[in-house]
């Protein structure tokens, strides 16, 4: 294949990765290969097409084995500071909620699923932290002094 063959499908890859699929950061690995063997013939390395399939498929597998883990974690909240950031926001209990029940609850725009990590019933209307999330379930405990009786 020509070199600027490689360099559009390259790019092409690169592209459909960042714009378009959410395809876990295997396509970008892809794409540099493909990049990486177009460069190669662009600056006057010659090879056979067969040769030019087995570097780029060597580039593309040991650059995702060697690289992709490390790049996933660091740019899709691996990084320190980006780790539970729901833990301490605040939500609001729907309906009367036992220790160990789950609800749905509104936060951030979404709706999750709640599990009461607490010893006691959240009322219904009462105020709850958020003590841990695991995937789309909030962890909750009640916040002291919170209901939904007004003070008389």
């Amino acid at each position: 294949m020509a070199w600027w063959g490689w360099l559009i499908v390259g790019f092409f890859l690169l592209g459909a990765e960042l714009l378009g699929v959410d395809a876990a950061f295997y396509l970008i690995f892809v794409g540099s290969a493909a990049i990486a063997v177009g460069l190669l013939g662009m600056f006057g390395l010659v090879m056979p097409v067969w040769a030019q399939w087995l570097l780029f498929s060597v580039l593309a597998l040991a650059s995702m084995v060697m690289f992709r883990e490390k790049v996933y974690k660091r740019l899709r909240g691996g990084a320190p500071g980006f780790a539970n950031t729901l833990i301490g926001e605040i939500v609001e209990a729907p309906g009367d909620l036992l220790p160990g029940g789950q609800t749905r609850v509104s936060l951030r725009g979404s709706t999750w699923t709640a599990v009461n990590t607490d010893e006691q019933t959240i009322p219904a209307g009462a105020r709850a932290k958020v003590v841990a999330a695991e995937g789309m379930t909030l962890m909750i405990q009640s916040l002291p002094g919170s209901s939904s009786q007004p003070d008389a």
